[in-house]
């Protein structure tokens, strides 16, 4: 027979729940960013052999840590573009879309947009392995998000938004990583749709947003009050009628078309970051401190999504 010790019985409590709020990895951070965005070509549409490049890397991260990995094909034209799929927690049937899109719009490396959000979910990804789920999550990196597909039926997340109506999946629903690693303190540093929500939100790009359109949404809700009281980093929601500009600046949009609920966790995009759809949207210029921030907010919602 065992005997523990009250400080053995402390030492087993605190391991357990170490595990439980297991922390991203900024080292691991860098790494997939340096992979993502330092390559021969761009993650444009026209450099198929590059985004291949990039799925197959994603496809071997989430491959380590799920047994249900594959990728979602599909043609334009005489070319074949790929989603990158995997899941956690399939034992159930209703399940979470967390998503972010691993293409660029033309020649540049598209640090914060959206090697970021496609970081995000290759940590999720490592955090997510062998953790208990109240629902089947399921990971994916899009292709086809950027111009000139952009608002069409040829972007990968119409396709799986599509795929997931037309199998009648139940979906409680989906959250769009876009952008999350630029953050600034100083003042004057936040622009908005609307003027008057400086007033609102502050002029400090110091915080991340979850974004949703206006109306009632029960996962939105839920997921936004898991979010928000993790506390891992300052949070804001943004609610707006789909027709503002910005609001649906993301793959979320292709799950609002097919009635699931959906929302975007975002830095704001342009509204801060300046180097958006530039040359200059570099690694160099993240913060991959908050950047982990809003990683671990994620997992920590994930979990805690009854």
């Amino acid at each position: 027979m065992i005997k523990l010790t009250f400080f053995s019985f402390l030492f087993l409590a605190f391991s357990c729940h170490a595990q439980t709020i297991m922390k991203s990895d900024t080292a691991l951070i860098k790494e997939h960013m340096y992979r993502l965005t330092k390559t021969e070509q761009y993650r444009q549409y026209r450099n198929v052999k590059q985004l291949d490049l990039t799925a197959d890397y994603i496809l071997q991260q989430f491959g380590k840590y799920s047994d249900s990995v594959f990728l979602q094909e599909y043609q334009v034209g005489d070319r074949t573009y790929s989603n990158v799929v995997c899941s956690f927690g399939t034992r159930h049937s209703k399940r979470i879309i967390v998503g972010a899109h691993y293409d660029v719009c033309g020649d540049q490396e598209g640090a914060d947009d959206n090697a970021s959000g496609v970081t995000g979910l290759l940590e999720l990804a490592r955090m997510l392995h062998e953790k208990p789920l109240n629902y089947r999550v399921d990971l994916v990196a899009y292709t086809l998000e950027e111009p000139p597909f952009f608002r069409t039926e040829l972007m990968g997340s119409y396709v799986h938004a599509q795929y997931l109506s037309d199998q009648k999946i139940d979906v409680y629903g989906m959250v769009a990583l876009e952008m999350i690693g630029f953050f600034k303190d100083d003042k004057k540093t936040q622009d908005y749709p609307i003027g008057i929500l400086k007033m609102f939100y502050g002029g400090r790009g110091n915080y991340i947003t979850l974004v949703k359109k206006m109306g009632g949404d029960p996962f939105t809700r839920k997921f936004y009050k898991a979010f928000k009281k993790a506390k891992t980093i300052r949070t804001k929601k943004f609610a707006g009628p789909k027709s503002l500009p910005g609001i649906d600046y993301s793959d979320h949009r292709n799950y609002w078309l097919f009635g699931f609920n959906a929302c975007m966790m975002t830095d704001t995009s342009f509204y801060r970051n300046k180097n958006y759809h530039q040359k200059t949207d570099v690694m160099e210029t993240l913060d991959f401190q908050r950047m982990s921030q809003v990683i671990n907010g994620m997992l920590i919602s994930l979990l805690k999504m009854k």
